[in-house]
């Protein structure tokens, strides 16, 4: 009789599993196979854009048998990539290091509930709001338009 022997969460660069420390450390006491591992991975990941963090949830079995499932990246993944930023701010709230659109965070939750399986349930606007609450934790603008510059206004006035 085979029993659950632990959950394994892992982030591991799609299409880019390959068996190296980073697993072997996770799955080697587990008497698990890193090379299957790794090809089922890389399959599961294949149709993504090379190495975008993907976070792992891998069920090990008493006979060393495994399962795994992905999730979509992190939000301050698809975050930092749309303001095109390496990271957040040092001191959010005081210094901003980028800005996305509304548009971009309502295609990042729109991903985010298309393939989290704990995310489907929620309203659309939830997961917006929760994406906007990270943006300014990280010290990122959230702006209506990419065009609509407040300088502008400004230079009309004078």
């Amino acid at each position: 009789k085979m029993s659950v022997v632990r959950l394994v969460k892992l982030r591991v660069p799609a299409g880019q599993a390959k068996p190296g420390p980073a697993i072997g450390q996770a799955l080697g006491p587990l008497g698990i196979n890193m090379m299957e591992f790794c090809k089922g991975f890389n399959a599961a990941t294949d149709s993504l854009v090379p190495s975008t963090p993907i976070p792992v949830v891998l069920t090990a079995f008493s006979n060393r048998t495994f399962t795994f499932t992905t999730k979509t990246p992190p939000t301050t993944w698809f975050l930092k990539s749309c303001a095109g930023i390496d990271k957040g701010a040092a001191r959010p709230g005081h210094s901003t290091v980028g800005s996305v659109t509304l548009k971009q965070i309502y295609e990042i939750a729109r991903v985010k509930k298309e393939n989290d399986d704990h995310l489907k349930h929620l309203p659309h606007e939830s997961i917006c709001r929760s994406i906007i609450g990270s943006a300014w934790s990280m010290g990122i603008d959230v702006v209506k338009d990419v065009d609509n510059d407040v300088d502008d206004e400004d230079e009309e006035e004078e």
